[in-house]
């Protein structure tokens, strides 16, 4: 029956057009209008409500952990804290930008900047070796689960553990590191890890890699189970060589996962503190970091110079963020 002729809610069907009506009825007699239907509120699901809370919880941390004290850090930069008391404003004045310049021209802050990229080497080891790594663990390998636990272990455990227990392998009079090489007598040309330069920064270096690499390796490995095989089977039966296929399929395939670590590691980097901070070297100079920078100073009261720092910091994350991702398009592959 035609929908259209239907009385709605009745299920007797209107005259056609031109019969005769009934006697004593009209054609709007039998015209039915369709009922209003009341509004009904929209039930809110209670699982909805446990996921907008859940989602909400990194949102708070960084409003109040991350936002608040970025903005804070900005007004401390502009104003001068020399006649105030402690950590308080209170007596603290405007300067305007005499901090930033302060910062900028500060010989010592540039130097914590060419040690902050020194000790970034190392995040180009831990992807390189992670890589490797990873790839070889792909293969037929006995017990694959375990060494992935034994790689990653040393990324979950406390930065300050680790740092104190390869300070004691360093120490150049005790250490392991010495023994193995067979001299611990500095007065016989032992090196001397925290006292001489090229040696403080090839032991952050390699504390780093090793306490970093096992993060590379699991995504590394998440990202080479995803390899399109159909492709690497055609590439060999068109002749290619393992190398090739590995620069020229594997490579591109995860290069997405490449520029995730690169982008993390960096960000890292900068504001790397930790580690040079729990050696407590004599170096002071070759110590520095940016966020050692910002330390010292904040132990010294001087919250202005200590807030131009912080937001020179995120400035400089923020360009070389953006020089990253205008980058990816060259040789970052999504598909």
């Amino acid at each position: 029956m035609d929908q259209e002729n239907r009385v709605f809610g009745n299920e007797e069907a209107l005259p056609a057009e031109g019969a005769a009506l009934p006697f004593g009825e009209t054609a709007g007699s039998l015209t039915a209008a369709a009922p209003v239907r009341p509004h009904r509120k929209r039930r809110v699901d209670q699982e909805e409500i446990w996921g907008t809370a859940l989602a909400a919880i990194p949102l708070i941390g960084f409003f109040l952990f991350g936002f608040i004290p970025l903005m804070m850090a900005f007004v401390m930069g502009f104003m001068d804290f020399s006649e105030a008391y402690g950590w308080s404003f209170d007596g603290a004045v405007l300067c305007g930008f005499d901090n930033f310049i302060f910062v900028l021209t500060d010989p010592q802050f540039w130097q914590a900047v060419l040690n902050t990229l020194i000790f970034g080497i190392s995040t180009l080891i831990s992807l390189v070796l992670a890589l490797i790594i990873a790839y070889l663990l792909t293969r037929d390998v006995k017990g694959l689960a375990v060494w992935r636990i034994i790689f990653f272990v040393p990324y979950v455990c406390s930065t300050i553990a680790l740092t104190l227990m390869w300070k004691e392998m360093f120490n150049p009079a005790w250490g392991i590191i010495n023994q193995i090489l067979g001299n611990t007598d500095l007065a016989n040309g032992a090196i001397n890890w925290t006292g001489e330069p090229t040696a403080f920064y090839c032991m952050v270096i390699i504390m780093s890699v090793w306490s970093g690499m096992g993060y590379g390796i699991l995504l590394y490995s998440a990202a080479l189970t995803n390899v399109d095989q159909s492709t690497v089977e055609a590439a060999t039966i068109d002749g290619a060589g393992p190398f090739r296929i590995f620069f020229c399929v594997v490579l591109p395939t995860i290069s997405p996962t490449t520029f995730y670590l690169l982008i993390t590691g960096i960000i890292g980097l900068l504001q790397s503190f930790a580690t040079t901070f729990t050696l407590g070297s004599s170096l002071t100079t070759q110590s520095l970091t940016i966020v050692y920078y910002m330390y010292n100073y904040m132990m010294a009261y001087d919250l202005g110079v200590a807030g131009a720092a912080a937001w020179v910091l995120a400035i400089f994350i923020l360009i070389v963020t953006l020089i990253q991702f205008i980058g990816s398009k060259r040789w970052v592959k999504y598909d």
